[in-house]
């Protein structure tokens, strides 16, 4: 049996891949510490984003465990353009795998990317590893596995946020387990 904890990040500063965790961030990162520390952990791989790898940065301390940064883990990018519609636009993309605004990744693209991560991690010998990435990448894994995930539930997700996969069937059990 394998369990992926798949974590996104703590609250941050902004969406550029640069963007600190803010102070309540930087507090939140240790509780999720204390909350994964005893899930016997032994493979950390997350966004290369500021903000995805600094909310696991506490617990890697304490495990003793590097990190690893994994570019397809990055946020899913929408569209290259500011829209004050874009809300609408990312609902539209649950309904449509394959739609991509200019200069975006369609949700099939990202969803294929991020799981190509997740493919790769089954067929090593870890068996609780912890995945850090972003909501709407988290979203279209969740999908990947379970069909009515979707923008209602993106909706629902929070700053940082726990799923757990339990690979013990196909397709895995997800389970909600952060509880703030």
């Amino acid at each position: 049996m394998m369990n992926i904890y798949v974590v996104r990040h703590c609250k941050a500063g902004g969406q550029e891949s640069s963007a600190p965790l803010t102070d309540l961030g930087l507090q939140e990162a240790n509780k999720l510490s204390e909350f994964l520390l005893s899930k016997n952990i032994d493979f950390i791989i997350s966004s290369p984003y500021e903000r995805a790898h600094r909310t696991i940065a506490p617990l890697a301390e304490k495990l003793e465990i590097d990190i690893v940064f994994d570019n397809r883990l990055t946020e899913r990018i929408l569209s290259n353009k500011n829209n004050p519609e874009w809300r609408s636009m990312l609902k539209n993309t649950y309904d449509n795998l394959d739609l991509c605004y200019d200069g975006g990744e369609s949700s099939m693209t990202a969803m294929s990317r991020a799981i190509s991560v997740i493919d790769e991690v089954l067929s090593k010998e870890f068996k609780n590893i912890v995945l850090v990435s972003h909501g709407n990448l988290i979203s279209l894994i969740l999908k990947h596995y379970d069909d009515r995930f979707g923008f209602k539930e993106w909706e629902s997700f929070t700053n940082p946020d726990v799923y757990l996969l339990s690979f013990t069937q196909t397709p895995p059990n997800i389970s909600r387990i952060w509880r703030d």
